[in-house]
């Protein structure tokens, strides 16, 4: 059953009402009112990138929190020391800030820094539920990951399944940023099929430049939407110029994911039973543009266009 104008305008409000940003330690350290470009209540997730320092991050989840925000943040596997030092940032975060929900990844080291290999062995400890965590992210890679095989992503897909049931946390999958649905789509059904029962939380790609977009999917092993980037003409164009004089003038922000969301939109409609809950937008072009589009989003000023929207 296909949604009219009007109620494809609300689907797009729901889904965009309860999306979620993100900052870095780094980031955050330059942004001196968070006011001025996130609403209260909002929920913000906090990195923590290779060959950081954990105490960075503490340090903006707790401004964050004092600011009126949701901080939630990144916990890395293979960068984290040991359990012990795990144990000890728990300890604050519950019982100093007050923060019950977090994310778990891998993380993106080839060599564990201490004893965790893969979030699993993290989640295993019981150190998240013993410090009173009620909800936990975990990475989902429905375009793969450029440092793990395949069918270990499905396999970290069912132990986390079967974590799931034996625990009073409520876990979902979050994905990396995707510039199509198709691919995102079909990947949560495909593991669907295969037992998974958590829901995602999908990645959309902020306002940022063709240039910086395609750095971070480089980086973030993005596959094949990535070719919804380079389809475009004019995109070419920008790609092209970048390094000329005139890529000043051609490489202004790309296009939001509009389309993106209105095709995400239409394949949750098709499928009663898709997984796919809500969205977490990467700020890859800056904070501030980013966030004033989701709001716009969020606020009904919008209106369709071709395949897209427009912001009013």
């Amino acid at each position: 059953m296909s949604l009219s104008m009007t109620g494809e305008k609300q689907a797009l409000i729901n889904m965009m009402r309860h999306t979620t940003l993100e900052v870095t330690p780094g980031g955050a350290a330059k942004v001196a009112d968070f006011s001025s470009m996130v609403r209260p209540g909002c929920t913000v997730y906090v990195t923590f990138l290779p060959g950081s320092d954990f105490a960075d991050t503490l340090t903006t989840v707790r401004r964050l929190k004092s600011e009126g925000y949701n901080p939630v943040p990144h916990f890395a596997a293979r960068s984290i020391i040991s359990a012990k030092a795990l144990e000890e940032n728990l300890a604050v975060l519950q019982g100093e800030i007050g923060i019950t929900e977090g994310l778990l990844i891998g993380g993106g080291v080839d060599k564990p820094l201490g004893e965790f290999s893969a979030s699993i062995e993290v989640l295993r400890t019981g150190l998240f539920e013993k410090y009173g965590f009620s909800k936990l992210g975990l990475a989902g890679h429905p375009e793969g990951c450029p440092d793990i095989p395949d069918a270990y992503c499905a396999l970290a897909i069912k132990e986390k399944n079967d974590y799931a049931r034996n625990t009073d946390m409520s876990l979902y999958l979050a994905t990396q940023f995707v510039f199509e649905a198709a691919p995102i789509l079909a990947w949560e059904k495909k593991i669907r099929e295969q037992g998974n029962v958590l829901p995602v939380y999908v990645g959309l790609p902020g306002l940022a430049t063709i240039k910086t977009l395609l750095r971070h999917a480089q980086h973030c092993g993005v596959g094949p939407s990535m070719r919804m980037l380079t389809r475009s003409p004019i995109n070419m164009l920008k790609l092209t110029l970048k390094d000329s004089f005139l890529g000043q003038y051609v490489n202004a922000p790309a296009s939001e994911p509009s389309q993106l969301m209105r095709d995400l939109i239409t394949g949750i409609q098709a499928d009663p039973d898709c997984l796919i809950r809500q969205c977490h937008l990467y700020p890859l072009g800056g904070l501030k543009k980013s966030a004033a589009w989701m709001y716009k989003i969020q606020d009904g000023e919008f209106e369709f266009a071709g395949k897209g929207l427009t912001t009013t």
